[in-house]
C-alpha cells in the first residue's frame, strides 16, 4: 500500500481521541461523592451515573463499527467526538440527576462511535510494518487516561466544581475534531453491504440486556428474577442475532471471522489482558485511599507505575512482535501481568510503596507486551475495508468481558471481606453498616469511637483483595499457555505481499489458482 505522508500526524489526533475516552474511565469516580451531595443523588442514582455509559457504549459498540465502514471512518469519528463534547458540555452545568444520566448515555453513544473506528483506520493509514507502532500508541493513548483521571480529577475538585471533570472533555474533543478533519483522509469499504437492520437491533438489544443483567447481579444477586430476565433475554436475542448473521448474505458482523484462530486468540488475549487491568484497578484506589490514607490526587499519583510500565511495555512487544511471532510478546507480557498481580496480592497494611510500585510497573509492563501486539493481531487477521466491524467484536468482547469481570471480582471482593470482617459486638444497624463496603466500616468506627473495628475493615478488605489479585494472575497464567499454544501468525514485513488476512490460495476447477493476497471477504 501508498503509505499517506500525514499518517503520524493524523495518529496524533487519533492518541488525543483515545486519551479523551481513556479519561473517562477512571475521572468519574473521583467526582461521585461530590455529586451525591451537590446533587442529591442517592446510590442507585450514582451507579446509573456510571451504567448508563457503560450500557450504550456496549450495545452499540457492533453497530458503529459496521457504520464506519459503511459510511465513512473519518466521518464516524468526528462525528463520535461532536456527540460527545455535547454531552460533556450537558453534564458540565446540569443540576439534574437525570439530565447527567441522559447526558452520559449520550456520552457512550459518542464512545462507541470512537472506539472502534480509532483502531480501524489504521490498516488504512499504515502499512503492515509500522501498524504495530501506531497500535502501540493508541493503546498507550487509552492507557494515559487511567492514572490521569484521578490526578487531574482530584486537582479540578479541590479547586473547582464536579461540572469541571466533563468541562476538560470540550477543548479535547476540539482539537482531535480539528485535527482529524484536517490530517486524516477518508475511507471506507469500497464495496459496503446493504444496511442490516435487524442484525444492528437484535445485537444492540441483545447486549445492553446482557451488560444490564452483570451489573445488576451482584447487588441483587445472580438468582434475582430482574437478573434472570435480563440475562435470559440476551440469551435469546443474541442467539437470534447469530442465527440471522450466519444466514444473511450481507451479514453486519462476519461471524466467520471466529474460525479464523489469530482473531480468535488474539481477541481472547485481548480480554484476558483486560481483565488483569481491572483487577488491580478495582482493588487499588481503595487500598489506596481507605487503607493508606491517600486523597484522589494522591492515588493517581501512586498509579504512575503502571503508566511507566505500560509506556515501556508497548513498543517492546511491538518491536518483539515484528521480529518473531505476535505469540512470543503476548505470552511474556501475560506471564509478566501475572507475576506482577500474584506479588500485589502480597500487598499488606504496612507494605512499603516502592514495592507497590514495582509490581504495579511490573503489570503495566506485561499489559503493554501483551495488549499491542494483541490488538495488532486482530488487525492483521481482517480485511482493511472491513476492520470497524471486525475491531469492534474484540472491543464488545472487552466491553462485556470488563463488566463480568468487574462483577465477578465484586463479589469475591466482598465474599473475602465479610468473612474476615470483626463485628462481634456491635449493634445490628452498625454491623449491617460495616459489611456494606471498607468505607462504610470506617465511617462507623469513626461515628462509635470504635478503632478496632477500622482496624478489622482494613484487614478483612486486605483479605478480599488478596483473593481477587490471586483470580486475576490465575487468569493470566490460563491466558498465557492459551496464547503459546493456540495463537499463530506474525506481522508482514514491509515488502511482504500477502495481506495476513489472506488464506492459502485455493484451487478452482480447472487448475487456476484463485490470485494471492485477495481479501478474504464474504462472496457478495
Amino acid at each position: 500500500m501508498t503509505a499517506d505522508p500525514r499518517r503520524w500526524a493524523a495518529l496524533a489526533a487519533l492518541v488525543l481521541a483515545a486519551l479523551t475516552l481513556g479519561f473517562d474511565i477512571t475521572i468519574l469516580n473521583v467526582a461521585l461523592p461530590t455529586m451525591a451531595g451537590d446533587l442529591s443523588a442517592g446510590t442507585s442514582a450514582l451507579q446509573w451515573i456510571v451504567n448508563a455509559y457503560i450500557l450504550v457504549l456496549a450495545g452499540l459498540i457492533l453497530t458503529c463499527g459496521a457504520l464506519g465502514d459503511r459510511y465513512g471512518r473519518k466521518r464516524l469519528l468526528i462525528a463520535g467526538l461532536a456527540l460527545f463534547a455535547a454531552a460533556s458540555a450537558a453534564a458540565t452545568w446540569t443540576t439534574s440527576v437525570e439530565v447527567l444520566i441522559a447526558a452520559r448515555a449520550v456520552m457512550g453513544l459518542g464512545g462507541a462511535m470512537i472506539m472502534p473506528v480509532a483502531f480501524a483506520v489504521l490498516p488504512a493509514l499504515f502499512p503492515p510494518a509500522e501498524r504495530g507502532k501506531a497500535v502501540a500508541l493508541v493503546v498507550l493513548g487509552t492507557g494515559l487516561g487511567i492514572p490521569l483521571g484521578p490526578l487531574i480529577g482530584g486537582y479540578l475538585l479541590e479547586n473547582f466544581w464536579w461540572g469541571s471533570i466533563f468541562l476538560i472533555n470540550l477543548p479535547m474533543a476540539a482539537i482531535a475534531i480539528l485535527a482529524i478533519g484536517v490530517l486524516m483522509p477518508e475511507n471506507r469499504d469500497p464495496h459496503p453491504a446493504r444496511p442490516d437492520l435487524p442484525g444492528a437491533l437484535l445485537s444492540t438489544a441483545g447486549l445492553v440486556a446482557l451488560v444490564y443483567g452483570i451489573i445488576e447481579a451482584p447487588g441483587r444477586g445472580w438468582s434475582a428474577p430482574l437478573v434472570l430476565g435480563a440475562l435470559a433475554a440476551a440469551a435469546v436475542l443474541l442467539a437470534a442475532f447469530v442465527t440471522v448473521e450466519l444466514r444473511t448474505a450481507e451479514p453486519m458482523i462476519e461471524l466467520r471471522l471466529f474460525g479464523r484462530a489469530q482473531f480468535l486468540w488474539a481477541s481472547v488475549a485481548g480480554v484476558l489482558v483486560t481483565f488483569g487491568l481491572l483487577g488491580m484497578l478495582f482493588v487499588m484506589p481503595q487500598y489506596l485511599q481507605l487503607v493508606r490514607g491517600q486523597d484522589a490526587f494522591g492515588t493517581g499519583l501512586r498509579l504512575l507505575p503502571l503508566i511507566g510500565g505500560l509506556v515501556v511495555g508497548a513498543p517492546v512487544g511491538e518491536r518483539l512482535a515484528a521480529r518473531t511471532r505476535y505469540r512470543i510478546p503476548v505470552t511474556a507480557g501475560l506471564v509478566i501481568l501475572a507475576g506482577g498481580l500474584a506479588l500485589g496480592a502480597t500487598t499488606d497494611v504496612d507494605t512499603g510503596y516502592g514495592f507497590i510500585a514495582g509490581w504495579m510497573a511490573a503489570v503495566g509492563l506485561g499489559i503493554g507486551l501483551a495488549l499491542s501486539p494483541a490488538m495488532d493481531a486482530v488487525l492483521g487477521a481482517l480485511p482493511p475495508e472491513r476492520a470497524g466491524a471486525g475491531i469492534a467484536i474484540t472491543m464488545t468482547l472487552r466491553q462485556v468481558g470488563g463488566a463480568l469481570g468487574v462483577a465477578l471480582l465484586g463479589s469475591l471482593l466482598a465474599k473475602g471481606y465479610t468473612d474476615r470482617l470483626n463485628v462481634t459486638g456491635l449493634p445490628t444497624p452498625a454491623a449491617d453498616a460495616a459489611r456494606e463496603s471498607l468505607a462504610a466500616a470506617l465511617a462507623t468506627a469513626a461515628r462509635l469511637g470504635e478503632p478496632a473495628l477500622a482496624v478489622s475493615a482494613q484487614d478483612a478488605y486486605l483479605n478480599g483483595m488478596t483473593l481477587v489479585l490471586y483470580t486475576t494472575a490465575a487468569f493470566a497464567v490460563l491466558s498465557a499457555f492459551l496464547t503459546a499454544a493456540l495463537l499463530p501468525g506474525r506481522p508482514h514485513s514491509a515488502d511482504d505481499a500477502t495481506p495476513e488476512y489472506a488464506e492459502p490460495a485455493p484451487v478452482a476447477p480447472g487448475g487456476t489458482a484463485t490470485p494471492a493476497g485477495e481479501p478474504n471477504t464474504p462472496t457478495r
